[in-house]
Protein backbone atom coordinates (compact mmCIF):
# COMPACT_ATOMS: atom_id res chain seq x y z
CA UNK A 1 0.00 0.00 0.00
CA UNK A 2 3.18 2.12 0.35
CA UNK A 3 2.39 5.79 0.88
CA UNK A 4 -1.33 5.75 0.31
CA UNK A 5 -1.31 4.41 3.66
CA UNK A 6 1.34 6.04 5.41
CA UNK A 7 1.17 8.39 7.57
CA UNK A 8 3.51 10.87 6.06
CA UNK A 9 1.77 13.90 4.33
CA UNK A 10 2.77 14.14 0.93
CA UNK A 11 -0.20 16.13 -0.13
CA UNK A 12 -1.69 18.31 2.71
CA UNK A 13 -5.87 19.06 2.29
CA UNK A 14 -6.98 22.15 1.99
CA UNK A 15 -10.53 23.11 2.14
CA UNK A 16 -13.10 23.11 -0.73
CA UNK A 17 -10.29 22.10 -3.40
CA UNK A 18 -11.41 20.37 -6.22
CA UNK A 19 -12.14 17.00 -4.77
CA UNK A 20 -13.40 18.23 -1.39
CA UNK A 21 -16.10 19.64 -3.40
CA UNK A 22 -16.61 16.66 -5.34
CA UNK A 23 -17.52 15.41 -1.76
CA UNK A 24 -19.78 17.68 -0.81
CA UNK A 25 -21.69 17.39 -3.94
CA UNK A 26 -21.76 13.52 -3.64
CA UNK A 27 -23.01 13.79 -0.09
CA UNK A 28 -25.94 15.93 -1.08
CA UNK A 29 -26.59 13.51 -3.84
CA UNK A 30 -26.41 10.59 -1.33
CA UNK A 31 -29.04 12.81 0.81
CA UNK A 32 -31.58 13.14 -2.09
CA UNK A 33 -31.27 9.75 -3.04
CA UNK A 34 -32.58 9.05 0.52
CA UNK A 35 -35.84 11.28 0.72
CA UNK A 36 -36.47 10.57 -3.25
CA UNK A 37 -36.41 6.80 -1.81
CA UNK A 38 -38.90 7.08 0.69
CA UNK A 39 -41.44 5.01 -1.37
CA UNK A 40 -39.59 2.69 -2.75
CA UNK A 41 -37.99 1.43 0.69
CA UNK A 42 -42.34 1.01 2.04
CA UNK A 43 -42.21 -1.08 -1.24
CA UNK A 44 -39.17 -2.63 -1.72
CA UNK A 45 -37.32 -5.00 0.85
CA UNK A 46 -34.74 -5.86 -1.10
CA UNK A 47 -33.83 -2.40 -1.92
CA UNK A 48 -33.95 -1.13 1.79
CA UNK A 49 -31.75 -3.81 2.95
CA UNK A 50 -29.35 -3.38 0.35
CA UNK A 51 -29.00 0.45 1.53
CA UNK A 52 -29.12 -0.83 4.81
CA UNK A 53 -25.95 -3.20 4.88
CA UNK A 54 -24.14 -1.52 2.35
CA UNK A 55 -24.29 1.69 5.25
CA UNK A 56 -23.36 -1.03 7.79
CA UNK A 57 -20.79 -2.24 5.86
CA UNK A 58 -18.98 0.91 5.13
CA UNK A 59 -19.24 2.55 8.81
CA UNK A 60 -17.42 -1.32 10.03
CA UNK A 61 -15.03 -0.84 7.89
CA UNK A 62 -14.20 2.64 8.02
CA UNK A 63 -13.94 1.86 12.13
CA UNK A 64 -11.76 -1.56 11.47
CA UNK A 65 -9.56 -0.02 9.34
CA UNK A 66 -8.69 3.15 10.65
CA UNK A 67 -7.45 1.25 13.83
CA UNK A 68 -5.34 -1.09 11.62
CA UNK A 69 -4.40 2.50 10.01
CA UNK A 70 -3.19 3.83 13.64
CA UNK A 71 -1.52 0.33 14.79
CA UNK A 72 0.72 -0.29 11.53
CA UNK A 73 1.54 2.88 11.08
CA UNK A 74 2.94 2.84 15.13
CA UNK A 75 0.77 5.75 16.05
CA UNK A 76 -2.25 4.30 17.98
CA UNK A 77 -2.99 5.99 21.30
CA UNK A 78 -5.70 6.26 23.87
CA UNK A 79 -5.92 9.94 23.05
CA UNK A 80 -6.87 9.69 19.40
CA UNK A 81 -7.47 6.48 17.83
CA UNK A 82 -10.38 5.31 20.46
CA UNK A 83 -13.99 6.16 19.65
CA UNK A 84 -15.25 8.77 21.44
CA UNK A 85 -15.83 11.82 19.18
CA UNK A 86 -19.33 12.11 18.97
CA UNK A 87 -19.13 11.15 15.29
CA UNK A 88 -17.44 8.13 16.47
CA UNK A 89 -20.02 6.96 19.21
CA UNK A 90 -22.85 7.92 16.61
CA UNK A 91 -20.94 5.64 14.14
CA UNK A 92 -20.97 2.77 16.43
CA UNK A 93 -24.41 3.51 17.81
CA UNK A 94 -25.75 3.70 13.97
CA UNK A 95 -24.44 0.34 13.15
CA UNK A 96 -25.76 -1.25 16.48
CA UNK A 97 -29.23 0.34 15.33
CA UNK A 98 -28.57 -1.05 11.70
CA UNK A 99 -28.84 -4.28 13.47
CA UNK A 100 -31.65 -3.83 16.18
CA UNK A 101 -33.98 -1.03 14.70
CA UNK A 102 -33.80 -0.14 18.43
CA UNK A 103 -36.40 2.60 18.63
CA UNK A 104 -33.90 4.94 21.32
CA UNK A 105 -31.24 4.41 19.45
CA UNK A 106 -32.70 5.35 16.23
CA UNK A 107 -33.79 8.75 17.84
CA UNK A 108 -30.52 9.15 19.83
CA UNK A 109 -28.56 9.01 16.39
CA UNK A 110 -30.93 11.31 14.51
CA UNK A 111 -29.95 14.29 16.93
CA UNK A 112 -25.94 13.36 16.96
CA UNK A 113 -25.48 11.77 14.02
CA UNK A 114 -27.15 14.03 10.96
CA UNK A 115 -25.79 17.79 11.73
CA UNK A 116 -22.80 16.95 13.21
CA UNK A 117 -21.61 14.22 10.83
CA UNK A 118 -22.12 17.43 8.03
CA UNK A 119 -20.32 20.18 9.88
CA UNK A 120 -17.01 17.63 10.00
CA UNK A 121 -17.70 17.23 5.80
CA UNK A 122 -17.58 20.89 5.95
CA UNK A 123 -14.35 21.57 7.64
CA UNK A 124 -12.73 18.66 8.41
CA UNK A 125 -9.53 18.27 10.99
CA UNK A 126 -7.87 16.41 8.21
CA UNK A 127 -4.03 16.20 6.96
CA UNK A 128 -4.14 14.53 3.60
CA UNK A 129 -5.73 15.16 0.40
CA UNK A 130 -7.34 12.49 -2.05
CA UNK A 131 -6.56 9.95 -2.62
CA UNK A 132 -4.84 9.25 0.37
CA UNK A 133 -6.34 6.36 2.85
CA UNK A 134 -7.33 9.08 6.05
CA UNK A 135 -9.30 11.58 3.43
CA UNK A 136 -11.33 8.75 1.60
CA UNK A 137 -11.79 6.87 5.20
CA UNK A 138 -12.89 10.39 6.54
CA UNK A 139 -15.15 11.66 3.82
CA UNK A 140 -16.99 8.70 3.31
CA UNK A 141 -16.85 7.40 6.51
CA UNK A 142 -18.54 10.46 7.87
CA UNK A 143 -20.69 10.56 4.69
CA UNK A 144 -21.91 6.94 5.94
CA UNK A 145 -23.11 8.23 9.59
CA UNK A 146 -25.14 11.19 8.22
CA UNK A 147 -27.00 8.77 5.36
CA UNK A 148 -26.92 5.79 8.11
CA UNK A 149 -29.38 8.18 10.47
CA UNK A 150 -31.44 9.53 8.14
CA UNK A 151 -31.80 6.07 6.46
CA UNK A 152 -33.00 4.52 10.26
CA UNK A 153 -35.23 7.42 10.27
CA UNK A 154 -37.10 6.92 7.08
CA UNK A 155 -37.25 3.21 7.34
CA UNK A 156 -38.95 3.02 10.36
CA UNK A 157 -41.66 3.70 12.50
CA UNK A 158 -39.87 5.93 14.86
CA UNK A 159 -41.21 9.23 15.96
CA UNK A 160 -38.88 12.11 16.97
CA UNK A 161 -40.71 14.25 19.63
CA UNK A 162 -39.67 17.10 21.71
CA UNK A 163 -39.14 14.48 25.04
CA UNK A 164 -36.54 12.74 22.99
CA UNK A 165 -34.82 15.84 21.98
CA UNK A 166 -34.53 16.46 25.52
CA UNK A 167 -33.63 13.00 26.14
CA UNK A 168 -31.14 12.84 23.72
CA UNK A 169 -29.46 16.24 25.34
CA UNK A 170 -29.50 14.79 28.75
CA UNK A 171 -27.99 12.15 27.65
CA UNK A 172 -25.06 13.74 25.61
CA UNK A 173 -24.46 15.65 28.68
CA UNK A 174 -23.76 13.05 31.28
CA UNK A 175 -21.69 11.71 28.62
CA UNK A 176 -19.71 15.22 28.35
CA UNK A 177 -18.96 14.53 32.12
CA UNK A 178 -17.24 11.57 31.93
CA UNK A 179 -15.41 12.50 28.73
CA UNK A 180 -13.99 15.93 30.25
CA UNK A 181 -12.62 13.98 32.99
CA UNK A 182 -11.48 11.51 30.66
CA UNK A 183 -9.61 13.87 28.76
CA UNK A 184 -7.78 15.24 31.69
CA UNK A 185 -6.96 11.87 32.71
CA UNK A 186 -5.38 10.89 29.62
CA UNK A 187 -4.70 14.34 28.15
CA UNK A 188 -6.81 14.44 25.12
CA UNK A 189 -9.31 16.13 23.14
CA UNK A 190 -12.41 13.76 22.69
CA UNK A 191 -15.27 16.00 22.32
CA UNK A 192 -13.54 18.86 21.62
CA UNK A 193 -14.05 19.68 25.20
CA UNK A 194 -10.09 20.59 25.78
CA UNK A 195 -9.96 23.10 23.13
CA UNK A 196 -11.66 23.75 19.88
CA UNK A 197 -10.36 21.74 16.96
CA UNK A 198 -7.45 22.56 14.99
CA UNK A 199 -9.13 23.20 11.75
CA UNK A 200 -11.60 26.32 11.13
CA UNK A 201 -14.76 25.36 12.53
CA UNK A 202 -17.42 26.97 14.11
CA UNK A 203 -16.21 26.18 17.46
CA UNK A 204 -13.85 29.00 16.96
CA UNK A 205 -16.14 31.47 17.57
CA UNK A 206 -17.12 30.18 20.81
CA UNK A 207 -14.47 32.08 23.15
CA UNK A 208 -12.72 30.25 25.76
CA UNK A 209 -12.89 29.04 29.23
CA UNK A 210 -16.39 29.01 30.84
CA UNK A 211 -17.61 30.73 27.90
CA UNK A 212 -16.50 27.72 25.72
CA UNK A 213 -18.72 25.55 27.62
CA UNK A 214 -21.81 27.78 28.00
CA UNK A 215 -21.90 28.51 24.10
CA UNK A 216 -21.06 24.72 23.12
CA UNK A 217 -24.16 23.52 25.51
CA UNK A 218 -26.22 26.39 23.45
CA UNK A 219 -25.10 25.43 20.20
CA UNK A 220 -25.80 22.12 20.74
CA UNK A 221 -28.96 22.83 22.12
CA UNK A 222 -30.02 25.04 18.96
CA UNK A 223 -28.63 21.89 16.85
CA UNK A 224 -30.89 20.07 18.37
CA UNK A 225 -33.69 22.04 18.16
CA UNK A 226 -33.16 23.07 14.60
CA UNK A 227 -33.52 19.25 13.36
CA UNK A 228 -36.47 19.05 15.46
CA UNK A 229 -38.05 21.60 13.81
CA UNK A 230 -36.82 20.47 10.58
CA UNK A 231 -37.97 17.01 11.37
CA UNK A 232 -41.94 18.79 12.59
CA UNK A 233 -41.91 20.47 9.31
CA UNK A 234 -41.65 17.37 6.70
CA UNK A 235 -44.60 15.50 8.99
CA UNK A 236 -46.89 18.52 8.35
CA UNK A 237 -49.69 17.33 6.04
CA UNK A 238 -49.38 20.46 4.26
CA UNK A 239 -46.16 19.83 3.63
CA UNK A 240 -45.36 20.17 -0.31
CA UNK A 241 -42.39 18.23 0.19
CA UNK A 242 -44.11 14.87 1.78
CA UNK A 243 -46.62 14.67 -1.07
CA UNK A 244 -43.91 14.59 -3.34
CA UNK A 245 -41.72 11.82 -1.76
CA UNK A 246 -44.90 10.02 -1.06
CA UNK A 247 -45.61 10.31 -5.28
Amino acid sequence: MGRWFSNEVHQPFEPLMTSHIMILSLFFAGLLTLLFSYRLFKRSKRYTAFIRWTLFTILLLSELTYQLFAISNDIWSTKEFVPLHLCGVASILAMVALITRNKPLIQFNFFIGIIPAFLALLTPELPNAFPHYRFLKFFFHHMAISWASLFLILTSNVTITFRSLLGTFGVLNLYAIVIFFVNREIGSNYLFLSSAPTAETPLDLLGSGVWYYINLELLTFSVFLLLYCVYRVTQSRKNPFKEALME
